[in-house]
């Protein structure tokens, strides 16, 4: 049964009532989403569940399954593919959109097509990375899919691995790209800071022999302290989306805009909406990472009680000028089930405020807890039994 702690909720912050509104904000966007990532508040919320083509920001994906299969050893930066001469004149020209300038018969490193991919957009990259990991682009979008099931990305499917129109196949929604921006960051964060903040990329070359420099098309990279990510995207029929990231002070914003009409309309709405994500909200710090937060009971364990932790720094976000009570509890499921792994998520610190949504933080175990033996368990039982 799902356990609710009242002894948290003698933790609150500040004494006086809520002063101040949500800060307010009107996005250019048709379809805009910003979350904070450090203490899980949703910010802004314009059309955030809508599904949409995500265009080239449906490389994220590409690039997050093959930043997944890095992580495990089961693919290595410096493995090189070829470049099939069948691919090359599918995805070269001005036919072919975004381009690396690969050549047929080409061997590049999977480090080179994650660059291409990243920080050039290239079509042709994601096509020679698929085709190299999976066999066919086929067997790797059904990769992608799996990938977006395990992650919850539930009002998303992928037909492609670069975002090419295919007749509405491939859609996502805002939310669901803020939750893989959230997953890239989180689960691979080495290898996110290795590629995304890249400022510039150069491969191929000209007619003349020139190198051919391209610049990471990243609207807020060089405009937002702390931007470091991730993806733009363009169609006629998408529109111009992005979907970015920055950190300042600990605090990490995740935002994506989509449905712009114009270039600069992009680097104008995305530059002002994550300027207002910090400049407008605060973040009030809860608990340090290591901290005591509460206790859960233990059924069939070597001791009848857990500690729950904080596994970072925890903070609630607030409008900048506010201040208020704040209603914190701890929920779990239990009791919960011996055996428990140090460090393993097993309850949610739920923070309310009257300006945004529940948020929602994980707390883990503060110990291993061993399945009891059957004397501990009597024990356990008559100690229960009578108090």
């Amino acid at each position: 049964m799902k356990r609710i702690s009242s002894a948290a909720l003698l933790f609150t912050l500040a004494a006086q009532p809520l002063a101040a509104e949500a800060p307010p904000y009107t996005s250019e966007a048709p379809i805009a989403y910003m979350k904070d990532l450090s203490s899980g508040a949703v910010l802004y919320d314009k059309g955030g569940e809508k599904r949409m083509p995500p265009a080239s920001m449906a490389k994220m994906m590409t690039a997050h399954v093959a930043f997944r299969l890095i992580q495990r050893g089961e693919l290595k930066l410096d493995t090189k593919f070829t470049v099939r001469p069948e691919t090359w004149q599918k995805w070269h020209g001005p036919q072919a959109g975004s381009t690396m300038f690969l050549s047929p018969g080409e061997q590049v490193s999977v480090n080179d097509l994650l660059h291409g991919i990243v920080t050039l957009s290239g079509n042709d990259a994601c096509v020679v990375l698929a085709e190299g990991i999976a066999g066919t682009e086929e067997a790797f979008v059904a990769q992608m899919n799996q990938e977006a099931e395990r992650m919850g990305l539930t009002d998303s499917h992928f037909g492609t691995s670069n975002g090419w129109p295919d007749e509405g196949v491939t859609y996502v929604t805002a939310r669901d790209l803020a939750k893989l921006a959230e997953g890239t960051i989180q689960e691979t964060p080495d290898l996110y800071k290795r590629f995304y903040a890249t400022r510039s990329f150069t491969w191929g070359k000209t007619m003349g022999g020139a190198d051919i420099a391209q610049a990471n098309r990243n609207p807020i990279l060089g405009r937002i302290t702390g931007a470091d990510g991730l993806k733009t995207g363009h169609t006629e029929e998408a529109g111009y989306g992005f979907t970015g990231s920055a950190v300042q002070d600990g605090r990490r914003l995740v935002m994506v805009v989509a449905g712009l009409t114009s270039f600069n309309g992009r680097i104008e709405e995305s530059v002002r909406f994550m300027d207002w994500g910090f400049r407008a909200w605060k973040a009030q710090p809860l608990f340090k990472k290591g901290a005591l937060v509460e206790t859960a009971e233990v059924q069939l364990g070597g001791a009848t009680e857990v500690g729950l932790v904080a596994p970072r720094d925890l903070a609630v976000t607030l409008p900048r000028t506010a201040s208020s009570n704040i209603g914190v509890k701890v929920i779990y499921t239990g009791p919960i089930k011996a055996p428990i792994k140090k460090g393993q998520e097993i309850a949610q610190l739920v923070v309310s405020t009257p300006d945004t949504p529940a948020q929602i933080m994980p707390l883990v175990a503060a110990d291993d807890v061993t399945e009891a033996g059957m004397f501990g368990r009597l024990w356990n039982g008559l100690k229960s039994l009578f108090g």
